[in-house]
């Protein structure tokens, strides 16, 4: 009787093989696989630049091989931080993309933020279609880290833009993007490219509960992003009178890579992007890398400067100290991965296991 089970599993274990090698077979290898044998399971990221987003998002960045969502209201920072995603990619080696369906890309601004603007891929499309074709193709060379579609609600459909002022086109841009991103998911996740989409905010009509905020584009792209950021202006910041920058607050809305709903605070200068040195003495100060007395930053008892501008500034003349600063916070707010457990290892099973284990009265 104890040799019935093991017959079974060796007869359930061929069974496997032959229906594992006649898939490999019609559909090619790499098919089906064991998860084990797919190689690291961590998952590859591109920073954002700025360290506490990068934090929040709990892996050090956007993740490769999936599809972003960032959203908010009108000048809010949606495409500053989308750019210098781009910027953070190619300063690592990577190849970017950006669709331009707002006909708005200002590249002054770019190579201020640290794009390579001579590298960059840019497309202003005339349809939602062309745009989505595009990006697809791109996707599937293989040769692209990141690309960036600037925005849904410019993905205008075909059949609307041949069509007259009044036409009502119901669902149009909903089933345009839903098709789209059932053949872009799969191809990301092949290729490991990051496709970000920058989505503006609507209001539904007539609602009494609830927040009446909603993104348009139709449902897909809520499903099919595995992060979706939400981006808002809180506070200006000023130098006297002028106006330099806004304080910006990003929450981390879904998050399939880490847990959600964390939040991130940073400086978005006008000119300049995301102020690294911010972020970075923001996340310091927090966690007592620097030390703040009064109006005072000190690290490892050097002064850094009397108020948070001054200390951002010595920063940004002394990179070295900057770079030391930032491993150190990250090392101690960041999760170092897990090693890699190998199972085959392990003591083989021996014939005792399957005998039967008799219990007393």
């Amino acid at each position: 009787m104890c040799g019935q089970p093991r017959r079974q599993a060796v007869e359930r274990e061929k069974a496997l093989e032959m229906a594992l090698g006649q898939i490999e077979k019609q559909f090619g290898a790499g098919s089906v696989m064991r998860m084990g044998e797919k190689g690291s399971m961590a998952i590859g990221s591109v920073p954002t630049g700025a360290l506490a987003l990068d934090l929040a998002l709990g892996i050090g960045g956007l993740p490769r091989g999936r599809v972003t969502e960032i959203y908010g209201p009108e000048s809010s920072g949606k495409s500053t931080l989308a750019t210098h995603v781009v910027a953070e990619a190619q300063r690592n080696g990577g190849t970017c993309a950006y669709i331009d369906a707002e006909h708005a890309m200002d590249p002054i601004y770019a190579k201020a933020i640290g794009v390579d603007i001579d590298s960059l891929l840019i497309s202003q499309p005339d349809t939602g279609e062309q745009a989505l074709e595009i990006c697809d193709m791109l996707v599937r060379s293989g040769a692209l880290d990141v690309i960036v579609i600037d925005s849904v609600a410019a993905l205008t459909p075909k059949a609307e833009i041949e069509g007259d002022m009044g036409d009502h086109h119901v669902g149009a841009q909903a089933r345009l993007m839903s098709q789209a991103l059932r053949k872009l998911t799969g191809n990301l996740n092949k290729t490991d490219t990051i496709c970000i989409f920058i989505n503006q905010l609507r209001e539904k009509i007539g609602v009494m509960f609830g927040s009446p905020e909603t993104t348009p584009g139709g449902r897909a792209l809520k499903f099919y992003s595995s992060v979706r950021l939400d981006i808002r202006r809180i506070e200006s910041i000023k130098q006297g009178a002028e106006v330099v920058g806004n304080r910006t607050r990003v929450k981390v809305v879904k998050n399939k890579v880490a847990p959600p709903f964390r939040q991130a605070e940073f400086d978005i200068m006008y000119g300049v992007g995301i102020s690294r040195e911010g972020s970075v003495l923001d996340l310091a100060a927090e966690h007592d890398v620097v030390k703040k007395s009064g109006a005072w930053y000190t690290y490892e008892g050097e002064q850094l400067g009397q108020g948070r501008e001054k200390a951002k500034d010595f920063l940004t003349e002394n990179p070295e100290l900057m770079v030391e600063i930032t491993d150190r916070v990250t090392k101690l707010v960041m999760p170092q991965p897990e090693e890699d457990i190998d199972l085959t290892d392990g003591d083989e099973f021996s014939d005792a296991d399957d005998e039967p284990i008799l219990l007393d009265d």
